[in-house]
C-alpha cells in the first residue's frame, strides 16, 4: 500500500502516518510570510471577531469561531511583515458527509450565512436540498462553518496554480 501525498518516510516508520492537519490562516497570510511571525499575539488581541488563534506554526483562524469581516486590523497591529495588503485568504470552505442532509435533515443555515453566496442548493428527488460550495466564489471567511449546526464545514487548502507554485 503506498504512502498518501504528504507523509514522510521517517514519519510512517515512527508510526505517526497521518499527516499534519490543515491549518486555514488569516487573510494576506502565506507560506512565506508566516515565517516572520513571532508570536507575539498582536493581531489576536487586534481581531474584533476574536477568531485567530495562536499555534506552534504562527497565527491560525478559527473557522468555527465566526466569520472573518476581512476588516484589516490584525494586519495593522502586526509589527511584522506576516499579512500581505489585500492578499487573499490560503483556504475555501468545504463541506462533509457530517451534513445533516446526508441523514435526510432539511437545512440551510450555510446558505444563509455565506455574504458571497457561494452556496448553491442542489435540488434531489425525494431528499433535502444538497449544498454545494462554489470554490471559486469562497473567500474563505468561514460565516457557512460558524454557522452550521453539524459541525460538517471546514478548511482545506485552495487549489490554485499561484498557491501551488507558492508552497513548493
Amino acid at each position: 500500500m503506498p504512502a498518501s501525498p504528504g507523509i514522510s518516510r521517517r514519519n510512517l516508520l515512527r508510526g505517526m502516518a497521518r499527516p499534519a492537519p490543515f491549518l486555514p490562516r488569516p487573510p494576506g497570510v502565506s507560506v512565506a510570510s508566516l515565517a516572520a511571525c513571532t508570536g507575539c499575539g498582536a493581531c489576536v488581541d487586534a481581531c474584533p471577531q476574536a477568531i485567530l488563534a495562536l499555534a506552534p506554526g504562527g497565527v491560525v483562524l478559527r473557522p468555527e469561531a465566526g466569520e472573518c469581516v476581512f476588516c484589516g486590523d490584525c494586519a495593522a497591529s502586526c509589527p511584522e511583515e506576516v499579512f500581505l495588503p489585500g492578499g487573499p485568504m490560503g483556504h475555501v470552505m468545504q463541506i462533509s458527509a457530517d451534513c445533516f442532509v446526508h441523514a435526510g435533515i432539511a437545512c440551510m443555515s450555510c446558505r444563509d450565512a455565506c455574504p458571497e453566496q457561494a452556496i448553491a442548493m442542489q435540488p434531489r428527488i425525494g431528499a433535502p436540498f444538497l449544498p454545494r460550495i462554489d470554490t471559486a466564489s469562497c473567500t474563505g471567511c468561514a460565516a457557512c462553518s460558524a454557522s452550521c449546526p453539524a459541525d460538517a464545514i471546514m478548511a482545506v487548502k485552495r487549489e490554485t496554480e499561484e498557491r501551488e507554485v507558492e508552497d513548493a
